[in-house]
């Protein structure tokens, strides 16, 4: 068996050679390509004899699903799988694992800190530094004793609840069934409009799938208290970004704070949200640091491991 990881995975090459040991052990060839691509044809030759092909984040689209003519398993070091053709898998009978819950601490410290960052106006305060200012003007607000709304209580949606209480605030949640763990900790479920509504921190927490896709519309954004701070450390496309642009815009919202995109970064200068005022933007880097990259590494090697033993594991319902 032929087992191709196709690009890097933000851990040294060291660590690559430990975690591809069992699977040579086990008399199976490994092949590691340390630059990133997202040339179908190319992806398509890396997959070439393959009944394993390990990727992170770029795309794998159904012309390169095709081609791999011998492909039983994609696991995916990432937790949603919005970035691989995954109809075309299903057609084909190929197994796609991933790699969830390897970031939900990251993740939901970023978003902590750029809740941190609106509130305390941050980047404001080190601006006024560097150009001689005080910090008059800049005081900011406080997290404790406000609501946050926190949309999709997954796992990583529950991590940011419980740091947003460790701050003293209160969160309300919306999401399509409840949990005892959620409920014992003092969060309140609602519908989606009425946490938009009153919350004075919206969270987005969601996977982006085509029930998603869109689903903070112009129409919800509208119903967002003008004072508000929304923040997707999720995924781009589930918001309207223009009409969340036009909304920053127009003062029909506080701030907002922008992990991710409707394309991966670099982001357009004409982008919307590249010329809306009061944003926090950063280049879809929420899932990343040192400890979640070596857990997502340890996790996408295991999920290989699991299939050549015959019993795949964090398989994707398709």
């Amino acid at each position: 068996m032929k087992v191709s990881l196709l690009e890097p995975i933000g851990v040294p090459e060291s660590t690559i050679r430990e975690l591809s040991k069992p699977i040579i052990e086990r008399g199976h060839e490994f092949v590691y390509y340390d630059t990133k691509t997202t040339d179908p044809k190319e992806l398509a030759k890396r997959s070439e004899g393959c009944e394993v092909v390990m990727i992170a984040n770029n795309p794998y689209p159904a012309e390169t699903v095709a081609a791999a003519k011998d492909l039983k398993l994609l696991s995916v070091a990432f937790t949603g799988i919005d970035h691989v053709a995954t109809d075309a898998c299903k057609e084909r009978g190929i197994t796609i694992s991933n790699c969830a819950g390897y970031s939900d601490q990251t993740v939901a410290e970023l978003t902590i800190c750029m809740a941190i960052s609106a509130y305390r106006k941050t980047l404001q305060s080190n601006a006024a530094v560097r150009s001689g200012g005080t910090s008059a003007g800049i005081g900011g607000r406080e997290i404790a004793g406000k609501t946050v709304g926190i949309i999709g209580l997954g796992k990583i949606g529950m991590m940011t609840a419980k740091l947003f209480l460790a701050f003293g605030a209160k969160v309300i949640a919306f999401n399509r069934s409840k949990k005892p763990e959620a409920e014992a900790l003092g969060i309140e479920y609602t519908d989606l409009d009425t946490l938009l509504k009153t919350s004075d921190i919206v969270s987005l927490h969601l996977p982006n799938n085509k029930e998603t896709k869109g689903f903070i519309s112009a129409e919800k954004i509208a119903l967002m208290k003008k004072s508000a701070v929304f923040i997707n450390c999720a995924r781009g496309p589930i918001v309207d970004n223009a009409a969340l642009a036009d909304a920053l815009n127009n003062d029909k919202l506080s701030f907002a704070c922008i992990d991710v995109y409707d394309m991966e970064p670099p982001i357009p200068a004409d982008y919307p949200l590249m010329k809306a005022k009061n944003t926090f933007l950063t280049p879809h880097q929420a899932f990343i640091s040192e400890e979640a990259m070596l857990r997502r590494a340890k996790i996408v090697f295991e999920n290989v491991y699991a299939y050549i033993d015959g019993h795949p594991q964090n398989v994707m319902a398709l």
